[in-house]
């Protein structure tokens, strides 16, 4: 018998990374990916201009309201359309930031080289 002692059975991996690893690809941007990042972001429009609309009326009542004591009841309808639109504000942004989000992936799908983007060779 020699002094030596046998080979071991298996190599030790350095810390770190397994082999092969690679980080997790974005899937593809489909066609109804960017039809609900643009229902999104329309949905999140149409709501902030529902709100600015609202704050305009509430100034206009409130105005009105201040002319008048038999106009009292203006002013609580702005105090209405101001609860309102606080309640409108997690909407609003319930809607515009996966909106966001979602429109900022398409683009970047389609500026890299995705379907409709520079890179397709059509």
């Amino acid at each position: 018998m020699s002094a030596q002692q046998p080979p071991p059975t298996h190599r030790p991996h350095p810390p770190g990374a397994p082999w092969g690893f690679a980080p997790p690809q974005p899937s593809e941007v489909t066609a109804g990916y960017r039809r609900w990042a643009g229902i999104l972001t329309w949905s999140a429009i149409v709501v902030g201009a529902l709100m600015a609309v609202a704050f305009v009326v509430s100034v206009v009542l409130l105005v009105r309201a201040d002319q008048d004591t038999r106009n009292a009841a203006y002013g609580y309808l702005a105090l209405f359309l101001w609860f309102g639109i606080a309640a409108a504000v997690p909407v609003l942004l319930a809607l515009a930031i996966p909106g966001a989000h979602m429109r900022r992936r398409v683009r970047e799908q389609q500026r890299w080289g995705g379907p409709g983007g520079p890179g397709r060779g059509e």
